[in-house]
């Protein structure tokens, strides 16, 4: 498994690209309510990266994936097609997946919107994926085993009641959408990765109300839970650091939260 360590020429520029990539999360927060469609919500996006922003969507055409943006709600797990025909409405749980491409560079990153008034299960869903997440990065720092980060979202999912999907997992990423290491977020098989300052990869837990097992639709894109239960999910992109790591796509709510911070020191 041959995994980049990256120069601090190319983390500046993966800042960039990941700092774009927050923000387009920021920007499309406000449109984010009942009776807008996916699609509207992918065109506002992808405006906002070509005519604003100045970058690639990297979803675009990504192995045929028709969209620029991934909108994935309530039992969807991932991968969602943003469309004209699917309306957000009331109750609605909504992940959005935002990954750009600045100068040769990827930033990818995701975070999960709330319609209205969700039911009371559906807004513990989405709070015990998102202290999930943080607990996968106050996990990572050199020296452990790839798969402790896994092993401790594994742990606090499952103690709030919750499941961990097992298909699809975080990932490197750089100059290049997706390469090694497969991060996954349940205590597996990590190959013997012991993590290094340098590496860049992503955390992206895919946590379910009900049970893990997921079905892929007849689009060949779109995962769902197998149940019909709600399904949740946060990423972010890091870099591991000599005592932890930087969370390149940290955005400014959650820096004033105080529940992360963008340089994690995890001894």
């Amino acid at each position: 498994m041959a995994i980049p360590i990256r120069t601090e020429q190319e983390i500046e520029k993966l800042r960039e690209a990941c700092k774009l990539a927050s923000d387009v999360l920021v920007m499309i927060e406000p449109y984010v309510k009942a009776g807008v469609t996916t699609g509207e919500l992918d065109r506002i996006c992808h405006e906002y990266m070509v005519e604003q922003q100045k970058v690639i969507p990297a979803c675009l055409g990504y192995h045929g994936f028709p969209k620029a943006t991934c909108i994935s709600i309530n039992e969807v797990v991932c991968h969602g097609i943003p469309s004209e025909g699917k309306q957000l409405k009331n109750g609605d749980i909504v992940n959005i997946d935002v990954t750009v491409i600045k100068d040769g560079y990827y930033g990818d990153n995701s975070k999960m919107f709330i319609v209205g008034e969700p039911s009371i299960r559906s807004k513990k869903l989405v709070d015990a994926t998102q202290e999930a997440l943080y607990i996968g990065l106050r996990t990572v720092k050199p020296g452990i085993r790839l798969r402790e980060i896994g092993k401790a979202i594994q742990k606090y999912a499952e103690s709030q009641g919750f499941s961990v999907v097992r298909e699809y997992c975080g990932h490197g990423i750089g100059t290049e959408f997706h390469n090694d290491p497969q991060v996954l977020h349940y205590d597996g098989d990590d190959g013997g990765v012991i993590l290094k300052e340098g590496m860049v990869f992503t955390i992206e837990p895919m946590i379910n109300a009900g049970k893990r097992e997921v079905r892929l639709m007849g689009d060949g894109w779109t995962v769902k839970t197998k149940d019909r239960s709600h399904s949740a999910q946060f990423e972010h992109q890091i870099v591991v650091t000599a005592d932890g790591c930087e969370v390149m796509t940290i955005r400014e709510e959650e820096e004033k939260a105080g529940r992360i911070q963008r340089f994690m020191v995890n001894v």
